[in-house]
């Protein structure tokens, strides 16, 4: 019997890149897809389209952005999510403060400073200090660039409108990998460790020396 597919989804204003190493790692045995997380303004849009081009069952690993979607597919087809992983994300619906904040992003992307964003308001919140960071942030920049302004304004527009899932998290019943990073500033340790406790065959691993993206770092 072949080894389930696994479908990966990105983080916020990132392509396949992300998730070079393990595609690279895992490709050799099993089919590997990754699946876009900006065709739609709403988490929910964004999930559904994905539904629709992934396999009947399949494995389920999302990083940031792509674990808030991964939480709403599996709220809409839990018998279709074999195995699950969810990284450096957060179940929690975005505060008002944190919405508002986005505001002056979106308008600055739509003026043609999305690099300006990415390099000075987004990025350098997102790594570590390890000897890869310059190279990652070059990587980062790039990824965003190539994505454009439109689907950062989506994302952002996602981000501001999704649910809180925290509910939902008693209902997962697929085996479940949640992983965290000490040192990130964005999704911190401290939520992921209350989502283990709901997520009742779920394991936590906290790594070090990374930030808000260890698949890269």
């Amino acid at each position: 019997m072949s080894p389930e597919p696994i479908v990966f989804l990105l983080g916020m204003m990132c392509d396949a890149r992300l998730f070079a190493p393990q595609i690279d790692g895992l490709s050799h045995e099993r089919a590997v897809m990754v699946a876009p997380v900006h065709l739609g303004e709403r988490i929910e849009e964004i999930a559904s389209t994905i539904l629709d081009m992934t396999p009947r069952r399949f494995a389920l690993c999302g990083l940031s952005l792509g674990g808030m979607v991964a939480m709403e597919i599996i709220r809409c087809a839990p018998d279709r999510v074999s195995r699950l992983c969810l990284m450096d994300t957060n179940p929690v619906s975005e505060t008002p403060v944190r919405a508002a904040e986005r505001e002056p992003q979106i308008i600055a992307a739509r003026t043609g400073r999305l690099e300006e964003i990415m390099r000075e308001d987004l990025v350098p919140h997102y790594l570590a200090k390890t000897p890869f960071k310059a190279h990652i942030l070059e990587l980062m920049v790039d990824m965003a660039l190539s994505l454009g302004p439109e689907v950062f304004v989506r994302q952002s527009r996602a981000l501001q409108k999704r649910r809180d899932q925290q509910s939902l998290l008693r209902n997962i019943k697929c085996s479940t990998l949640i992983l965290c990073v000490a040192q990130d500033q964005i999704a911190l340790p401290k939520r992921h460790e209350f989502m283990t406790k709901f997520i009742e065959p779920a394991e936590l691993v906290v790594i070090e020396n990374a930030g808000h993206l260890p698949t890269l770092e």
